[in-house]
């Protein structure tokens, strides 16, 4: 069985050299205080190509004989693997060809474009890509760097473990943002072959938990379909080497929703002032939504990646607002006379509330009594200001439901 050591990763650290950059450790006071805790974040959403995944790309590629140099490399990827993979091998002179599901970010599209690769779109997910990209390696002879199931890579990966330790000695725990695991194997082996004691945490989308499901079961398992807007982390099948590492070295694993994953995107917009990718947002979601626990000493959350399509981020926001109940959408029904719209419109604003959008339509209820239907979109503070307004509507005498 293949593995990975602590001397391959600072090996791996002094071949890479300065071409990633060492990212920010930053301590948040913001999340710090909603979790009563000492929060730090790896901000590889900062790294070169927006996320951690050119330290694995540039490591796997730095090793290549002059023959496998000269035939170039291939890879399969949703995005940021691209992005690593096309940039490193730009920069070593060589060709590249990256595989995309062809549902991928236009932007991740544009940029793995924009570093040089040719990009191959084919398949609905990762594992079509990936099967399409052997097909053409076994054509073409070129040298496959797997986004994660590969011991350069995930060395690779694991210099930011080593980075973490540089600047954050008195480390207590890591959480990690896991898909086809890695980035946690990389960082796993990495803190507990340098200091035991260090805790690691791995998580997943709720919609994508197949190295969750694998860890407790203690056996490699994949699943039959992935749903999560965490597009990196979504892969159906984890790979052997990354399973084994992983399920040696973490301490624990688990798993965050939708609804929490939006969350904390929108929480680091907003209070970090960070655009941060739903990938790159488990971590600290699984952080500050309680499915870990928070110990007296300093917990860094690795913030993996930032490449979001812009056309999407406005949905995000959306949903973030939805979830969060600052934004409330309700539908009332209102007797068809003169006045009523106005009395509901009076009694939201009396409730502190601001009207975003309104849409009233005729609906008839039975023969005899006209209702007019008024869906209305609404700014509030959170969910018990939005169940606020419901009550005072329906003490008013206006059928009232959450949409």
């Amino acid at each position: 069985m293949t593995s990975v050591t602590l001397k391959e990763i600072q090996e791996a650290r002094e071949r890479i050299g300065k071409i990633p950059h060492h990212t920010t450790l930053d301590r948040s006071r913001t999340f710090s205080d909603m979790v009563n805790g000492q929060v730090y974040m790896k901000l590889e959403n900062l790294q070169k190509t927006g996320s951690f995944k050119l330290r694995g790309a540039l490591n796997k590629i730095m090793t290549l004989s002059p023959e496998e140099a000269r035939l170039g490399v291939i890879a399969a990827s949703a995005g940021n693997h691209a992005q690593g993979v096309a940039f490193g091998a730009t920069a070593a002179n060589i060709p590249s060809v990256i595989v995309m599901p062809e549902g991928a970010p236009l932007a991740k599209v544009a940029a793995t474009r924009s570093y040089g690769a040719r990009v191959v779109l084919a398949g609905k997910n990762y594992d079509a890509a990936y099967e399409r990209a052997v097909e053409i390696q076994s054509e073409e002879r070129q040298t496959f760097v797997h986004a994660f199931n590969d011991p350069q890579v995930i060395a690779g990966q694991g210099t930011i473990g080593l980075e973490i330790l540089e600047d954050l000695p008195e480390l207590d725990t890591v959480v990690v943002p896991m898909g086809g695991g890695g980035l946690a194997a990389g960082i796993a082996v990495a803190l507990k072959e340098s200091n035991p004691k260090v805790r690691i945490i791995g998580v997943q989308a709720e919609g994508a938990p197949a190295l969750v499901e694998s860890f407790r079961n203690g056996k490699l398992a994949g699943t039959e379909q992935v749903a999560t807007m965490a597009d990196g982390i979504a892969v159906m099948k984890p790979g052997t080497m990354t399973f084994d590492l992983i399920h040696r070295y973490m301490d624990d694993v688990v798993t965050v929703s939708e609804e929490e994953i939006a969350r904390s995107m929108l929480l680091l917009l907003e209070r970090a002032k960070m655009i941060v990718e739903g990938a790159g947002a488990v971590s600290l979601a699984a952080t500050l939504f309680g499915k870990i626990a928070i110990p007296k000493g300093p917990l860094t959350t690795v913030i993996s990646g930032g490449n979001i399509d812009v056309n999407s981020i406005s949905r995000i926001i959306e949903r973030g607002l939805m979830e969060s109940g600052r934004r409330t959408r309700l539908s009332v029904m209102v007797p068809d006379q003169p006045g009523n719209l106005q009395k509901v419109l009076e009694i939201i604003a009396d409730t502190g509330a601001n009207v975003v959008q309104v849409y009233h339509a005729l609906s008839m209820d039975s023969v005899s009594k006209a209702l007019i239907e008024v869906d209305a979109i609404l700014d509030t503070r959170d969910k018990e200001h939005g169940e606020e307004i419901c009550s005072a509507l329906c003490k008013a005498g206006f059928e009232t439901v959450f949409r």
